[in-house]
């Protein structure tokens, strides 16, 4: 894959970024005693552990196929998505408890100056982060990256909800009880965005047809139609989430047709297939039939 270097070390500069900010935003957390604070703390430590996994998931799935890995070894990146929801989850889920915890005791929040400060930092820290994976993910198109980058604008949201509510809390420091409720919005839109990893990651797993599943459709037809081939049948799409994507079908040729002609007629369709996205790394998978076996194998399933 085209620029690979830049896809391996930006989980490593992203693992940096979370770990600076989760560092400054505890100490800011440990003054103030904000829940929403916290929370934004928590996520940016839970966020560097992501990352190193991510860091490893994208080396492991560019790892060619082997004899145990026939298929390459893309799903890693499924793994990560699996992963990076368990943590989110387990983060969410002690945020309750100590959201409730903290509407039972009320604490006021201190230092909002200098916990101000600090999440202005977080933000621009973070607006930064988000800008360069997302310059990564269109020089490669790793979609490992693309949810670190999501993730990350997860964050960048958090950051400036947190924001919203200390500058309330300067203003109205007896609006305390507003600190569990923006964090309660915070977490719900979390959720909301993490149906989508979950989505893809189900995707992943059920190897769903590729988007392009229907061009590939219609340009063997265009062979039928122009009597290159009888049919064709039993066409598979599903892709192994990096650019990897795998093809396979069976052909129906004429009888007299040569071995070396159905090698021809192959090595055109791929062509026309491959330029529907050339970025993608193609495989391609053919069964050569010289009569119709559509309904034979339909019987067998």
């Amino acid at each position: 894959m085209k620029h690979s270097s830049l896809d391996k070390n930006a989980p490593i500069i992203a693992t940096s970024v979370a770990i600076f900010l989760a560092v400054i935003k505890f100490i800011a957390w440990i003054l103030s005693g904000s829940i929403a604070l916290l929370s934004s703390a928590i996520d940016s430590l839970l966020d560097s552990w992501v990352s190193i996994f991510n860091y490893f998931a994208i080396k492991f799935a560019k790892d060619p196929a082997d004899r145990e890995h026939n298929y390459w070894h893309g799903k890693m990146e499924a793994i990560a998505i699996a992963i990076e929801w368990t943590i989110i989850t387990l983060s969410w889920l002690y945020i309750i408890y100590a959201s409730i915890k903290k509407i039972i005791n009320p604490e006021v929040i201190n230092y909002l100056n200098w916990t101000l400060l600090v999440m202005w930092i977080s933000i621009i820290a973070t607006w930064w982060l988000v800008y360069y994976l997302n310059y990564v993910y269109k020089k490669t198109n790793n979609l490992v990256i693309k949810w670190d980058s999501l993730h990350y604008k997860m964050d960048l949201f958090t950051n400036l909800a947190v924001i919203l509510v200390l500058v309330i809390l300067y203003f109205f420091p007896q609006l305390a009880w507003i600190d569990w409720i923006i964090w309660l919005l915070i977490w719900l839109y979390i959720i909301k965005e993490a149906y989508w990893l979950i989505k893809q990651w189900v995707n992943i797993l059920l190897d769903t047809a590729i988007e392009e599943h229907s061009e590939i459709e219609k340009v063997i037809s265009k062979f039928v139609k122009n009597k290159k081939i009888d049919w064709f049948h039993d066409l598979k799409t599903r892709s192994s989430w990096n650019n990897d994507k795998f093809v396979e079908f069976h052909l129906v040729l004429p009888p007299e047709t040569t071995i070396l002609e159905s090698h021809w007629v192959w090595d055109e369709i791929e062509s026309k297939i491959e330029k529907i996205n050339p970025d993608y790394n193609w495989h391609f998978i053919y069964h050569l039939d010289y009569y119709d076996d559509s309904i034979v194998n339909s019987s067998k399933n």
